[in-house]
């Protein structure tokens, strides 16, 4: 059992230390541990901090790419290098590292596919009224929409297990708290809550400027998932509320013709047309909605076969087996040896060093390589035709 432990930084020189020093180093029914640091563009001493305390494993990003994309390149990086579950935490030293062996228990035992830290928002001293009082009702919407019954939506102290991982697609650029947990209720994954004490506060977020920008962003993807899962709900409610507002002015117009006094209220016509517009445009924005749900559907289960093939154990050491295991398996999509060693040589020869410190870009160009020299194999356009 090989676990992950992701820390998304951005300028973290003086809380790094203290986030690592709390990491467990041996946790029961955890073979390994990996401490991942995402260099989120910082431009102080994070990364030497990290080095100099014996992190191993980063992901880097040349500029500030935010906090969604931060743990989504994190994730595919532990994936490839074998994570059966990664935990993410703060580079703010805001979650209680020692928790983690808690955190993970659940999936351990098989009771959960996701655990999220419930930080008990209402116990939180620095959270001002009117903040807690926004958690709760946050967390009431993403539960609305989920249909799942979590204290602490928008934590980040989470485990997710990997097959949790390959199901999950991130798209949002802001914060992927919210989005997982509605992917992950309405795709039925087992989510599970532990409570916890946060530390005290070391400075301001960096994710938003004020809690009204926060309130504002997460609402944005909170309504973005839930339309992207529940189409039916959202346009089949306002073109019933359009055609009701139709109806009445309709039925205005009606009486007032039954009495002979219609002729100065065609205002009732215009208005009864326009709402039965935007009835008629609901009802086709929910099929045009509900088609691109199930093209979505097919495109993610395409998708988790090929992160199924992609994160298989034999790909994660040493791309020339897994590239064989490949042809084994799919004679049509088999890479020859020798174009695979072309395609090594070629990106040892532009930099070596030590691939758990490597872009994860890089291990991206290599993959998209393979696959352009799948593409110039014979027997790969053969098999293409004949299908």
């Amino acid at each position: 059992m090989r676990l992950f432990v992701q820390i998304p930084c951005l300028n973290e020189e003086a809380t790094l230390p203290m986030v690592l020093a709390g990491i467990p180093k041996q946790i029961d029914g955890v073979d390994e541990i990996h401490i991942l640091v995402v260099d989120d563009g910082s431009s102080d001493r994070t990364v030497e901090v990290a080095r100099a305390l014996g992190v191993e494993h980063f992901v880097f990003h040349t500029r500030n790419m935010g906090l969604a994309r931060s743990f989504r390149d994190g994730v595919d990086y532990a994936l490839q290098h074998g994570a059966d579950i990664v935990v993410n935490t703060d580079g703010d030293n805001q979650y209680p590292q020692e928790r983690i062996a808690d955190l993970v228990q659940p999936i351990l035992h098989g009771e959960a596919d996701i655990v999220i830290g419930d930080r008990q928002t209402k116990t939180i001293a620095h959270f001002s009224p009117f903040k807690k009082l926004m958690q709760g009702i946050g967390s009431n919407v993403v539960n609305f929409a989920a249909e799942t019954d979590l204290p602490d939506a928008a934590s980040g102290f989470r485990a997710y297990s990997r097959e949790a991982l390959v199901r999950l697609n991130v798209v949002t650029q802001f914060s992927y708290c919210m989005e997982t947990i509605i992917q992950a209720g309405n795709k039925r994954l087992r989510i599970a809550s532990v409570a916890i004490t946060t530390n005290p506060k070391t400075r301001e977020s960096r994710l938003f400027k004020n809690i009204f920008q926060h309130m504002g962003r997460s609402a944005q993807a909170i309504m973005r998932s839930y339309i992207m899962f529940k189409p039916h709900a959202v346009f089949l409610t306002l073109g019933l509320i359009f055609l009701v507002g139709a109806l009445i002015p309709f039925g205005r117009f009606l009486v007032l013709t039954w009495m002979g006094v219609a002729g100065d209220h065609i205002q009732s016509l215009i208005l009864g047309s326009a709402m039965l517009v935007g009835a008629l445009l609901s009802i086709a924005l929910l099929v045009i909605s509900d088609m691109l749900r199930t093209n979505r559907t097919l495109v993610e289960d395409a998708l988790e076969r090929i992160k199924l093939l992609q994160y298989a154990p034999d790909r994660q050491l040493d791309p020339k087996v897994g590239a064989a295991q490949d042809a084994a398996r799919h004679p049509s999509l088999a890479v020859s040896a020798e174009a695979v060693e072309a395609v090594l040589s070629r990106h040892d020869a532009g930099g070596g060093g030590d691939t758990s410190e490597a872009p994860i870009a890089r291990e991206h160009e290599v993959d998209e390589s393979l696959t352009a020299a799948a593409g110039s194999q014979p027997d790969l356009r053969e098999s293409a035709s004949s299908h």
